[in-house]
């Protein structure tokens, strides 16, 4: 499929699939006449980037996990590069969680006006 197609299908934009190949996210096929052309795995490979890029994960750290992303097999590093990513995640998940309660509870003393003004107690620890 040509970059448009990839586009298209995927939501992202041609700009982004032309970085992704700069950064060697993402390879192409060039035809006679320079076009990039696509195999069609290329559609779940270019949301699974975007997936990581979501997750914080930087262009080297993605650069260093396509390997698996096309095999299916990790080797010791890559597992390792993985358990790090996860573990990252998994403080970053706690942290949100943190600060949405923290916010539910700032939504509930506000919920309970007196006077029309906002009395919020202090959050603990």
């Amino acid at each position: 499929m040509r970059i448009g197609e990839l586009a298209a299908q995927t939501g992202v934009s041609v700009r982004a699939l032309r970085y992704y190949e700069e950064q060697h996210l993402l390879t192409s096929e060039r035809s006679p006449s320079g076009q990039r052309h696509y195999p069609d795995t290329a559609v779940a490979h270019v949301l699974m980037i975007q997936c990581f890029y979501a997750a914080g994960l930087s262009s080297k750290a993605i650069r260093e996990l396509v390997p698996c992303m096309h095999t299916g097999v990790a080797t010791p590093a890559m597992r390792a590069r993985l358990t790090s990513e996860r573990d990252r995640m998994n403080a970053q998940i706690a942290d949100m969680a943190k600060a949405r309660d923290h916010l539910e509870a700032l939504m509930t003393a506000a919920d309970g006006m007196v006077d029309g003004e906002t009395r919020c107690a202090p959050l603990s620890a």
